[in-house]
């Protein structure tokens, strides 16, 4: 049994077919989902679809691009969702550089004060990095988020970074990106992960894995970056499966007598 810990079934790709996705992706054996939310309207959507089936959860935070739109209110907002039964992390939260809507600063800022709110809410967190990999790293650091710990999600830099993000508590997602021909990093990083510390996802409609890359993504698919990760380390499948979702259930807080490993 899979565990998909970062998808988008609140996007607008999957508006028409939600259902439909969700079935496949059981039937591919992925029976668990974090629905990501990051704005007020996927956010809202996450937790409707959360409520509507059974072992699904949630994430709520606000993303980087968008840093300049959220208010102290929003900030509140997602401190009191935190209680709900289903939101099991906050994020995706962090700092990206390709896309210039939001000002470094405000970014930064942003980040500090959802890592603060994760450490008051004592919840782990989801870390979006894109071209920031240094300025996350220290504002993690600086912000001791090493006592709630999360994951660096769709992780994609060198192997470089890896001791010090495992030493700040942290676990490593891989995505679609593993099994692209041409990604190095990420296969790299899938050979030297400590098992304990590795977790898979597909960022779903975003990143398909190979042999579907440049189509809409599903958790389905999620089998695929399991497959490439088992091949890569020599293992089989049904480790992979095990060990990620027990990582995931654990990371998570997650109830364990509700994962079926059998």
């Amino acid at each position: 049994m899979l565990f998909d810990t970062h998808v988008h079934l609140n996007a607008h790709q999957f508006k028409e077919d939600r259902h439909e996705v969700i079935t496949r992706a059981h039937d591919a054996g992925v029976k668990y989902m974090n629905v990501v939310g990051f704005d007020r309207e996927t956010i809202e959507l996450a937790l409707e679809i959360v409520n509507q089936y059974e072992n699904m959860y949630a994430s709520v935070g606000w993303h980087p691009v968008d840093a300049i739109d959220m208010t102290e209110a929003d900030l509140k907002w997602i401190e009191t969702l935190s209680a709900h039964p289903r939101v099991v992390a906050l994020g995706e939260m962090g700092l990206d550089y390709h896309w210039d809507k939001s000002p470094k600063n405000v970014q930064k800022d942003v980040f500090r004060q959802q890592i603060q709110l994760a450490k008051h809410v004592n919840m782990p967190i989801i870390i979006h990095n894109r071209e920031a990999t240094e300025d996350v790293l220290q504002i993690l650091a600086e912000e001791n988020a090493k006592e709630i710990g999360g994951i660096m999600h769709c992780y994609s830099d060198t192997t470089e970074y890896v001791p010090k993000i495992l030493d700040m508590n942290f676990h490593i997602s891989l995505g679609g990106p593993v099994t692209f021909k041409n990604a190095v990093n990420p296969k790299e990083v899938a050979k030297i992960v400590p098992l304990d510390r590795l977790l898979i996802e597909t960022d779903a409609p975003y990143l398909a894995p190979h042999p579907n890359r440049g189509k809409r993504n599903e958790p389905a698919y999620v089998t695929l970056v399991a497959e490439k990760i088992a091949q890569l380390r020599g293992i089989s499948v049904k480790e992979v499966a095990e060990i990620t979702t027990k990582n995931a259930f654990s990371l998570f807080k997650i109830n364990k007598s509700k994962l079926e490993m059998e």
